[in-house]
């Protein structure tokens, strides 16, 4: 399961082993400085319905992809246990935003948030 993790001045975003084979992809890392917002959504699969989608999809149950929809680049990691969760937008870092589903966004949030 991925865990999202402050880590020094950097944001992490630990991705379990089936996600990174689910995905083709690795752990992400951007600087906390390039964090523009931070939103608890209510349906963080509704994100990742749209566009162009790179790894494992199965709509409104799991998404651990890359998306690209328009100009922005997402990267989504949402399971069936975890509907809710963040959207974190960037400026200026690899994805313009991460969709992270999480039991308990609120608490997640104010992690991130906290300086």
């Amino acid at each position: 399961m991925a865990e999202l993790v402050v880590e020094g001045d950097e944001l992490v975003l630990h991705l379990g082993r089936a996600e990174k084979l689910e995905a083709v992809h690795g752990d992400l890392r951007a600087p906390r400085s390039a964090v523009r917002s931070v939103e608890v959504l209510e349906d963080a699969h509704e994100p990742a319905d749209h566009g162009f989608k790179v790894g494992e999809r199965l709509p409104g149950y799991s998404e651990v992809a890359v998306v690209r929809t328009g100009s922005q680049k997402l990267f989504a990691v949402v399971h069936h246990d975890t509907p809710r969760g963040l959207r974190i937008d960037f400026e200026g870092a690899d994805y313009d935003a991460w969709i992270v589903g999480s039991a308990d966004p609120e608490a997640l949030k104010a992690s991130v948030e906290r300086p």
